[in-house]
C-alpha cells in the first residue's frame, strides 16, 4: 500500500471519529480535509462514510450494557420495546428524504463554500437554542431517553433530516433539536448517540452496495485503516462529550462553527487555499 495514501485514510479517520459526535459536522470537516489533503473522488466519498462504521463500533461499545439490555428485552420489556419504536420513528424521516435526494444533494451541496455556509448558519442556531434555553426557568420536560414519547422521537427525526445538508451536522441537528422540543442537554446527547447506530449503519450498508462496482478487494487495507482511526478517536470523543456536557453547554461548538466558516469562505474568495470540489 502506497505509504501517503496510508497517511491519508488515517486522517481522514481520525477527522471522523472526532467530529462525527460533536455538533460541529463530520461530513463538512471531512469534504474540507479531503480537499486538503487532495484525496477526493467518488471512491472516496464511498470511504468517507464506510468509515463512519468505526464510529459506530465505539458507540455500540461505550453502550454496550444498554444496548444489551435491548436485545434481551426486546420481546419482553416494554421500556426497551418502546425504546426501539422511538428510534425507529426518529431514523424514518432523514431515511426516505436520503433515498429521495441523496444524488442531489450530492451534486450540488458537496463542495466546501456551501459547507462553510452551512457550517455559519448552524453556529447561530446552536446559539439561538442555548440562549433560549437559559431564559427558561425549570427543568426540561424530557430528562431521560426513556421519558421520550413517539411524537419527540418523530420531532427529532425530522431535526435529523436537516443533516443531509453536508456541513449541518447530524449530531448537532439532533443534540440541538432535542434541547429545542424540551430534553434535557443529556437525554438528547444520548438519544443522539443511539440514533447515530442505525442511521450511520445504513448509509454505511447503502452506500457500499450502492457503489460497489467502484470498490475492489485492494480496497479493504484503505478502509480498515480508516475505520480503526476512526473508532479509535471516535470512543475518546465520545468519553470526553459525556462529561463535558455534564457542566458546559455548546456555545464554543457555536463559534467554532462560524469562525471555521468564515474562514473558509474568505480563503475561497480571496485564493488562500485552493478548494478542491
Amino acid at each position: 500500500m502506497d505509504i501517503l495514501l496510508a497517511i491519508k485514510a488515517i486522517i481522514m479517520g481520525l477527522v471522523e471519529g472526532f467530529t462525527e459526535f460533536l455538533p460541529i459536522s463530520s461530513t463538512g470537516h471531512l469534504i474540507l480535509a479531503g480537499s486538503l489533503l487532495n484525496f477526493t473522488g467518488e471512491k472516496v466519498k464511498v470511504f468517507e462514510i464506510a468509515i463512519q462504521a468505526g464510529a459506530i463500533l465505539a458507540v455500540m461499545w461505550e453502550f454496550r450494557v444498554r444496548i444489551g439490555a435491548v436485545l434481551t428485552g426486546l420481546t419482553s420489556d416494554p421500556k426497551q420495546q418502546k425504546f426501539v419504536v422511538n428510534l425507529v420513528v426518529a431514523f424514518l424521516p432523514a431515511a426516505v428524504l436520503g433515498l429521495l435526494f441523496a444524488k442531489m444533494i450530492k451534486q450540488f451541496l458537496f463542495a466546501p463554500v456551501p459547507v462553510a455556509l452551512a457550517f455559519i448558519v448552524g453556529g447561530f442556531v446552536i446559539l439561538w437554542v442555548e440562549k433560549r434555553n437559559k431564559m427558561r426557568v425549570g427543568l426540561a420536560r424530557i430528562e431521560s431517553v426513556d421519558d421520550m414519547n413517539m411524537m419527540d422521537a418523530f420531532k427529532v427525526g425530522c431535526a435529523q433530516a436537516f443533516a443531509l445538508i453536508p456541513g449541518t451536522s447530524r449530531s448537532g441537528a439532533t443534540i440541538i433539536g432535542g434541547m429545542l422540543f424540551g430534553m434535557s442537554r443529556k437525554a438528547s446527547t444520548e438519544f443522539s448517540f443511539f440514533l447515530a447506530i442505525p442511521t450511520l449503519l445504513a448509509a454505511t450498508v447503502y452506500s457500499v452496495y450502492k457503489e460497489r462496482a467502484l470498490l475492489s478487494t485492494a480496497d479493504l487495507p484503505l478502509f480498515g485503516i480508516g475505520g480503526v482511526a476512526a473508532f479509535i478517536s471516535a470512543f475518546l470523543c465520545v468519553r470526553w462529550l459525556l462529561r463535558y456536557i455534564s457542566t458546559h453547554d455548546f456555545t464554543v461548538f457555536a463559534w467554532y462553527r462560524i469562525v471555521f466558516g468564515i474562514v473558509v469562505i474568505a480563503s475561497a474568495h480571496y485564493g488562500w487555499v485552493v478548494w478542491a470540489d
